[in-house]
């Protein structure tokens, strides 16, 4: 994407982000039989690598080139360099049948993320059908009233970092994104903190 901003990942290391969204995911995953999962917007891959560390079989693909050069040390075939707004999977991973896509704390990130739910949709359908499971950092009536009495809005969504969030997402706008392209959405958790001033909210939507 013309507009992409490297994140700059200098090593492999978590994100803090990891810390509360682990277990929820991999309590909408379920079972890790039979599942084989895409990772849109892996990063420097440290979730992915903490997937399949738990047994699952997952691949990540990513638009920062040093994120994806400190993912592919350990797991050389399990990474790949893509746009995260182009229509097709990196020539290494259109073997692959995914019947799970994942995309944790990307979509605030994009100018366009329709085409982000888009691609998800097409490599679950090209497969048959399947689910996907997306986080973003939660937005809600009483956590944006908390930011504006407590005047925090210009740390929490700070003008001044290229490649920040420019999308703020709620559970309604989201849901309402995934059934205009035909996602059933059956799983809500909202991530960290406290109940309705949630870090981030984690759906999980099935479409096939």
């Amino acid at each position: 994407m013309s507009d992409y901003n490297d994140f700059g990942f200098e090593n492999a290391n978590e994100s803090h982000s990891h810390a509360y969204l682990l277990k929820p995911l991999i309590h909408l995953l379920g079972n890790s039989e039979d599942k084989t999962i895409l990772d849109l917007g892996c990063g420097n891959g440290s979730l992915t690598r903490s997937l399949i560390g738990n047994g699952y079989n997952v691949y990540g693909t990513d638009a920062s080139a040093k994120g994806i050069k400190l993912a592919q040390d350990l797991y050389p075939d399990r990474f790949a360099l893509q746009n995260l707004e182009s229509d097709l999977l990196p020539i290494k991973l259109q073997g692959v049948k995914f019947t799970t896509v994942i995309s944790t704390e990307v979509i605030e990130h994009l100018y366009h993320p329709r085409k982000l739910i888009r691609f998800a949709k097409d490599v679950l359908i090209n497969n048959g059908g399947g689910d996907l499971i997306i986080s973003t950092p939660y937005h809600g009536y009483l956590k944006n009233l908390t930011i504006s009495l407590a005047g925090k809005w210009d740390t929490h969504m700070p003008p001044e970092w290229d490649g920040g969030h420019i999308k703020m997402w709620s559970k309604a706008t989201l849901t309402a994104l995934l059934e205009s392209e035909g996602f059933t959405v059956t799983h809500f958790k909202g991530c960290g903190r406290l109940p309705l001033l949630w870090k981030s909210m984690m759906l999980k939507a099935s479409i096939g």
